[in-house]
């Protein structure tokens, strides 16, 4: 039987459908909504860098103009409605997700002890119950104040002093829960302390099977298709191999199908979906027109290559690229505009100055810049620069009136 083929206009609506990028960025965007859209992507990457603003921030403000920090703030740490911990980077997820990240805490745990104590920080192990017994009894604290007296390197993750790696250590096996961000700086409390004791306790942890269909069912559920691999770094709590078996075994109980889709140049490329694929609702929606500016750390930007062949979209973000050998900028945010991404733009916020400052645009190949679209544009560096909190938007140069 030949496989389903989604066209590439289909898999885009799928996917920005998935991505919650499809329909128009409007509504509440604080309390159980943001939760809500939040559950929905699955999870939110966190990122330290500030040129505008941060990449949670931004991510959740493309989809939510009405967002502000705030909102997510409380949910962290008034509410306790989300928890840190990692996927592929750092990230704030549901806290209805916790009990699936047991996998987690345990394969970290191992990983972790043997891949640290055989590099620069010796005498982590040392430390655990110094740094417990200091939480127990002072309340949340953050490295500088478990690691007073140690001797510190250049402050990269390289040159952690011991009790900063096993403040980590300790947070990403599950003795530790991250309660709070200052300044980006994560402070630390027991878990025993902060959660109830029926989410932490082992016995009501699911098992590795379980967690696997858990994790590669949600993970096809945000995707809308993909393959074994994609499936695995969803999450990246399982191994390319399990999701590979997982694909089998639910392939042959007739629970996903397999299909092709179609990439932006023809060709087409083997995935998994469910099997309902063909009267997905998303394939009607038309995505929503309105120009948005989106964060390189964006989840439907995550995967690179996964973009490029669906958009024709080449992004790599250059922070670590030496200044001289980068093609674009040190920070540049993807355009977005209805199924096309159609631009980049390199734009830095500067408070000191209060100004949103517009440092260059390069529109994507076959994309004109006229009138109605930087039009468009400048209503959108409106809203950002008040999520920047500036007073003004300032373009480097005259491109843009040159433009229209």
């Amino acid at each position: 039987m030949t496989p389903y083929t989604l066209t590439n206009q289909a898999a885009r609506r799928i996917f920005l459908d998935r991505h919650a990028l499809s329909e128009a960025p409007q509504g509440r965007a604080a309390g159980a909504d943001l939760l809500q859209m939040i559950h929905r992507l699955g999870f939110v990457q966190l990122d330290s860098i500030n040129t505008v603003a941060r990449a949670h921030d931004m991510i959740l403000f493309s989809r939510r103009p009405q967002y502000r920090p705030k909102a997510l703030k409380r949910l962290y740490e008034r509410d306790q409605a989300l928890f840190e911990h990692w996927t592929h980077d750092a990230a704030v997820v549901p806290m209805q997700f916790y009990p699936h990240w047991n996998l987690r805490r345990q394969r970290d745990a191992d990983l972790l002890r043997s891949r640290w104590k055989d590099g620069r920080r010796e005498g982590f192990e040392a430390q655990f119950e110094t740094v417990l017994d200091m939480i127990r009894e002072r309340g949340p604290l953050c490295s500088a104040q478990v690691g007073e007296g140690e001797k510190r390197g250049s402050g990269g993750w390289w040159d952690w002093h011991p009790s900063k790696t096993a403040l980590e250590y300790l947070w990403r096996s599950g003795a530790l829960t991250v309660v709070k961000r200052q300044g980006f700086q994560k402070h630390y409390d027991l878990t025993e302390r902060v959660l109830d004791a029926s989410v932490i306790d082992p016995a009501n942890a699911p098992d590795t099977d379980e967690t696997i269909d858990w994790c590669c069912r949600g993970a096809l559920d945000r995707l809308g298709f993909a393959t074994h691999g994609e499936l695995a770094a969803f999450w990246a709590h399982i191994t390319p191999a399990e999701a590979k078996r997982w694909c089998a075994a639910a392939f042959s109980r007739g629970d996903i199908v397999e299909i092709l889709v179609t990439n932006v140049d023809g060709s087409t490329r083997p995935a998994f979906a469910w099997p309902n694929i063909a009267h997905d609702p998303a394939l009607g929606i038309i995505p929503t027109p309105r120009l948005r500016v989106l964060s390189p750390f964006d989840p439907a930007l995550r995967d690179r290559k996964r973009a490029e062949r669906l958009f024709g979209f080449d992004y790599r973000i250059e922070v670590f690229v030496p200044e001289p050998k980068r093609k674009y900028g040190y920070y540049v945010f993807p355009i977005l505009e209805g199924d096309r991404l159609v631009g980049r733009v390199d734009m830095k916020a500067f408070r000191d100055e209060d100004q949103l400052r517009v440092r260059a645009l390069w529109p994507e190949r076959g994309v004109r810049w006229g009138k109605g679209r930087c039009a468009a544009f400048e209503r959108e560096l409106e809203r950002v620069r008040r999520l920047a909190d500036v007073r003004e938007v300032v373009f480097a140069n005259n491109w843009l009136r040159d433009a229209k």
